[in-house]
């Protein structure tokens, strides 16, 4: 069905059920650590099942790391990561409900950890410079202000993308759970927020929803934001330096009335770029009400 640089998915049966088989290629210590990790929560979802649709487990082999669950019928609401069209308002509607519920759920105690050191991925950017002096130190007084208030967590997807939800006749199936824990609120949201750039709609409609429980819903959504679109800018940057360094053969980027792959990764980091200046504002703003 599909391969990435880490993993492939193959299609099949067991007895007479439709099955998918997810198997890693890159066996490095981080991601066979994320694949056993997305066994562990499969696993746990075969007895506590969450409130959402996930594909149910047929077998699994951390050691070789090989995951086989049910082929679930239904269509991605998008195949890209960043699509180039805006889902459709009844699309948007089902993805927005099925994370808010995942959001809600308290899954059993000890199954699942925080998956984002905050201060350390802060200090990290900044190390490599995608961060400001400046920029560390409003997003470390934002998470100041959430520690001191508690620092409430919230049960997340981690990977929640459009490509990673699949509209079914029996409601929305979620899939990709590898980076499923504990995040500051709105890390779901800041996640869709940050792939649809082409709906301005869908994202004032997200914000609204992230910051509707007051303060510091507020500015754990920011802190997210500010967080997911660097990691996006730092990925979207390797890609172009790719694109630049080996370009596709002629006949292949130069298609009539269509932009190359790198053309396209260039016009996606200069939007991203002008996202992360959109939230670098929002976050000061913030800072300012702490």
């Amino acid at each position: 069905m599909r391969r990435s640089g880490h993993s492939v998915l193959l299609v099949g049966t067991v007895g007479r059920g439709p099955a998918v088989a997810k198997c890693l290629l890159d066996h490095s210590p981080e991601q066979a650590e994320r694949f056993r990790h997305e066994i562990t929560a499969y696993r746990t979802f075969v007895r506590h099942r969450p409130p959402v649709r996930v594909p149910r487990l047929i077998a699994a082999d951390p050691d070789g790391c090989v995951l086989v669950a049910e082929r679930t019928p239904g269509r991605p609401v998008a195949l890209q990561r960043h699509p180039l069209e805006s889902p459709a308002h009844s699309d948007l509607r089902a993805v927005l409900g099925a994370i808010r519920r995942v959001n809600a759920w308290q899954p059993p105690p000890g199954r699942f950890e925080a998956q984002l050191d905050y201060g350390r991925r802060v200090a990290r950017y900044h190390e490599l410079g995608l961060l400001t002096d400046r920029d560390m130190g409003d997003l470390q007084k934002l998470l100041h202000g959430l520690a001191r208030g508690g620092g409430r967590w919230e049960f997340c997807h981690g990977d929640a993308l459009l490509s990673n939800v699949l509209l079914s006749p029996a409601g929305p199936v979620l899939v990709d759970w590898q980076h499923a824990g504990w995040y500051l609120p709105g890390y779901d949201l800041a996640t869709l927020w940050s792939v649809l750039g082409d709906s301005p709609m869908a994202r004032r409609q997200i914000s609204q929803l992230a910051q509707a429980a007051g303060r510091d819903a507020r500015d754990a959504f920011l802190v997210n934001l500010m967080l997911v679109l660097t990691r996006e800018v730092r990925t979207c940057e390797t890609a172009v330096q790719r694109a630049m360094r080996d370009p596709a053969p002629a006949g292949v980027s130069d298609r009539p009335g269509q932009m190359s792959a790198g053309e396209e990764q260039r016009l996606l980091l200069r939007r991203l770029h002008d996202d992360c200046a959109m939230a670098r504002r929002a976050v000061r703003a913030a800072v300012g009400t702490r």
